[in-house]
């Protein structure tokens, strides 16, 4: 697995565990972090990832702190 994808799962490992991101939050981004594990073709994974950070952008619960670290995981994706 690339270096800068098992970077992004560590990050996002730890944004899992923080109590201030919200439960659907948490939820979407176990489903990030299985994407990124699976066998699919890198291309794919981030396409499908990229998608599920745009639903959660758009929801009106999200603090700005997690808003911005959701951010900056799509920025490393978008640097693969």
């Amino acid at each position: 697995m690339d270096d800068k994808i098992e970077n992004i799962i560590e990050f996002l490992d730890e944004m899992k565990e923080e109590d201030t991101v919200p439960k659907n939050v948490k939820l979407k981004i176990a489903d990030v972090i299985g994407i990124l594990k699976s066998n699919l073709e890198e291309s794919l994974k981030i396409d499908k990832v990229m998608h599920i950070f745009d639903e959660l952008n758009e929801d009106s619960n999200l603090d700005s702190f997690t808003r911005t670290q959701l951010w900056n995981v799509v920025s490393m994706l978008e640097s693969i």
